[in-house]
């Protein structure tokens, strides 16, 4: 985005606007500090904003200021379609194509609004009249953080608005340990230390709030654990069965994937999760150093992501998910063994 688009968006904001920001299906950390920390900065300018999101998110992510105000699309479908469709603004956070949006994938392609998208990941559809997207920064909340900066709005940042930014570069960046974390992340998160964010307690909250249920999954998880030492590569998988033998809840299988990454000299790894009601697997990706499993998932499973962490699905049963991975193994050997 130009010098003079960001001046297009501040003359926007100048007047109070009726404002909904949106993030992607099954929001994640990156996706609901964003939508908050945005949120918070409007409100500062007296515009009627509301955060809509497709569905819930886990429990661990329910603890951020203004988290109260988030209105979840799958359980109020009309108030939402109404918000959506008298919207002057829309903002849309943490996803660059509108299908990742779930069932409200129709309504925001109908809506008039003029549209924002503030984005990290790679290959952004068209549908914005102003796009903000940069696949090199670590997160869609360090995007927001350098947006508001463009806005004039850095010294407008209080505690909860660096709470909710702050959440969402620790959980983008593994907690700062991702290649997509510069020196420019860390002058950042500094700034939202100084601002109120409390990094402590943040990270207490999201990682450190395990229930006894999730961590026998765990347990279930990691002996499920298979390598394949020949292509520097490990997986998981976890059946319905064994998810409802451990009470899953939504969220217990986060981070779950980056034990399997853990095990040394492994480049590649990915987790497989049975979704009986949806009737497909979900996959997560993770690689270390340049293999590309953004690239990987949109080649092999009808997904996408990032180079080092993508997401992808299949329609197959697990075991036949499993199989068709294994088999992609051979042909990825140079690139896994570089």
């Amino acid at each position: 985005m130009i010098k003079e688009e960001f001046s297009e968006i501040k003359q926007l904001l100048s007047n109070p606007k009726r404002i909904v920001i949106v993030a992607h299906k099954n929001p994640d950390g990156d996706a609901i500090g964003a939508s908050l920390g945005l949120y918070h900065y409007l409100k500062q300018y007296q515009h009627e904003v509301t955060v809509i999101l497709p569905n819930d998110y886990p429990d661990f992510l329910k603890w951020v200021p203004g988290e109260n105000h988030i209105l979840k699309y799958e359980t109020n479908v009309s108030p939402s379609n109404t918000l959506i469709e008298q919207a002057e603004l829309l903002f849309t956070l943490d996803f660059n194509t509108l299908h990742r949006a779930g069932n409200m994938e129709a309504v925001l392609a109908k809506t008039k609004a003029i549209k924002v998208l503030i984005d990290h990941h790679q290959k952004p559809d068209n549908y914005a009249n102003y796009t903000y997207s940069d696949v090199t920064m670590s997160s869609t909340c360090e995007m927001v953080y350098h947006f508001i900066k463009q806005l004039d709005g850095i010294d407008t940042i209080d505690a909860n608005m660096a709470t909710a930014l702050y959440l969402g570069i620790m959980t983008d960046t593994g907690s700062f340990r991702f290649q997509s974390t510069t020196s420019t992340t860390h002058r950042v998160i500094a700034d939202l230390i100084d601002k109120g964010a409390n990094n402590t307690n943040i990270h207490n909250s999201v990682y450190d709030n395990n229930s006894y249920s999730r961590l026998q999954l765990l347990g279930k998880a990691l002996s499920n654990l298979k390598l394949f030492t020949e292509y520097n590569t490990a997986y998981i998988s976890l059946s319905q069965e064994e998810l409802n033998t451990f009470n899953f809840k939504k969220g217990d299988t986060e981070g779950i994937v980056n034990y399997a990454l853990s095990v040394k000299n492994i480049r590649f790894a990915a987790i497989f999760i049975e979704h009986k009601q949806e009737g497909i697997i979900k996959i997560s990706f993770r690689s270390k150093g340049t293999f590309d499993v953004n690239q990987f998932a949109r080649n092999n499973f009808n997904g996408g992501g990032h180079i080092n962490a993508a997401g992808g699905k299949s329609d197959l049963d697990l075991n036949s998910t499993i199989e068709k991975f294994v088999n992609t193994l051979p042909h990825y050997e140079p690139k896994l063994n570089s």
